[in-house]
């Protein structure tokens, strides 16, 4: 099978490549293309590839190009993870955002709707081009915004576009981790869109778990997320939230820490990918060096959530992170084994309180058929508001990248609940088209 990976020259590609390394199923990705419009980023990669495959004789063969049709071409499964503008566009993203005292995140509030922006028009080229020239193809969306950009594909693909994200399977598996129980004997109950969900049960022999580790004081001690949010506060939710409430439950905190620390983290990520870049081929290993990067870079992940304590991720995430999370995806589909997890997904009828085609982040079966959301339980009101209004956010955010309406993109940061002034909306929508091109080209038509 072909995969193609676009964004080949990003951190993440050893991930995935090495998990493939180690999948021994069949049929299994044989042939594995790299697409990036970054040269210098696409050769490093290459070399820490090359590395990772040697001696393995069976090693998928990698074929890298800066030539998107010639990429997607005949593919079988299409894996998206691209970063429109660079981390130095990040960068603006959080500065326009911080300069006015209001998150500064690449995904969350006023971040997530200027990277919306700029990307969905490229990211609906690529369907596109995946329509034309590989229609059989699955596309796997890890592109952030990943639910915003995954419902803007859907507009072209359909359903053959779905967005995956290890934050809800990590989760799990610390919440099953702190309960002593296996993490693949549970079932979750989740529901959310991308980077704002709740996990509200957790299910072994028929059993719901969650209420057990709520009680237990030390447990609950032990969790991440108890850092993050306080144990008071997930006993008042009744649930444990995905890590990145934290900017909505403690925006004040969250903001006042990302500038006291003096370096937001896309300025961090420029800082180390500048240095990595320009000397990893002339490592003597490149592989290690990568991984000493990636472990970096790892451990100073949501610090200003953290307060300086150790992200739980830090080890290979090629057993369990996001390249997990797509070969499982790529398995189920091409083997037809069935499995169940987290993905963002059209709605169809699962959460009645949004329109059927919005893409939610919830519990699905995947198999050789497709992905098919499961039936859960409503959101209660404030989960179901919450969701309400980021949705409402998220399609404004791709009326205004496909249509360039100004008005719709005043829309989308005034109506975030992380921004809360009209005069604020008004300077972002200012803001971010006098300091990113892409979006002063989307916003001029």
């Amino acid at each position: 099978m072909k995969l193609a990976i676009l964004g080949g020259g990003g951190f993440r590609v050893p991930y995935v490549y090495r998990a493939l390394l180690r999948d021994t199923g069949s049929p299994r990705v044989d042939d594995v293309w790299l697409y990036d419009t970054d040269p210098v980023r696409l050769d490093a990669m290459v070399t820490i590839l090359a590395q990772l495959a040697d001696g393995v004789p069976d090693a998928p063969r990698v074929t890298a190009s800066g030539d998107l049709s010639a990429t997607v071409a005949g593919s079988d499964f299409v894996f998206a993870a691209i970063r429109v503008g660079g981390t130095e566009g990040r960068t603006a993203d959080e500065r326009v955002a911080l300069d006015l005292g209001v998150l500064g995140q690449e995904t969350t509030g006023p971040g997530g709707i200027a990277y919306g922006l700029r990307t969905i028009p490229v990211m609906l080229d690529v369907a596109r081009t995946v329509r034309e020239l590989a229609p059989e193809a699955y596309v796997i969306n890890f592109t952030n915004p990943a639910g915003m950009i995954t419902e803007a594909m859907q507009s072209v693909l359909g359903e053959r576009v779905l967005g995956i994200c290890d934050t809800p399977s990590g989760l799990g598996r610390r919440v099953a981790g702190a309960l002593g129980v296996d993490p693949d004997r549970v079932q979750l109950d989740y529901v959310g869109l991308n980077h704002l969900g709740w996990l509200r049960r957790v299910v072994a022999d028929g059993v719901d778990l969650l209420p057990r580790l709520l009680a237990d004081d030390t447990a609950l001690a032990g969790l991440e997320e108890a850092d993050v949010f306080g144990t008071d506060w997930l006993r008042a939710l009744g649930c444990v939230p995905n890590e990145y409430l934290y900017y909505y439950y403690r925006n004040r905190d969250a903001v006042r820490a990302i500038v006291d620390s003096g370096e937001t983290r896309g300025e961090f990520l420029v800082r180390q990918q500048r240095e990595f870049y320009a000397t990893v081929r002339r490592s003597d290993d490149p592989a290690g060096y990568w991984q000493r990067t990636i472990d970096a870079r790892s451990a100073a992940y949501m610090a200003e959530a953290r307060q300086g304590a150790a992200h739980a991720e830090d080890s290979d995430p090629a057993h369990h992170g996001y390249a997990a999370v797509a070969l499982d995806v790529m398995a189920a589909i091409s083997r037809n084994r069935r499995a169940t997890m987290i993905l963002n997904v059209r709605n169809g009828s699962t959460v009645p309180a949004l329109p059927p085609d919005a893409v939610v982040e919830v519990p699905a079966l995947v198999d050789a058929n497709g992905v098919h959301p499961l039936a859960t339980a409503g959101p209660d009101l404030h989960q179901a508001g919450l969701m309400q209004q980021v949705k409402a956010v998220e399609r404004a955010t791709i009326e205004a990248a496909t249509t360039g309406s100004r008005a719709a993109a005043l829309r989308a940061f005034a109506l975030h609940p992380l921004v809360d002034s009209l005069q604020i909306a008004r300077r972002l929508v200012d803001g971010y088209a006098a300091r990113i091109p892409e979006i002063a080209a989307v916003l001029s038509r």
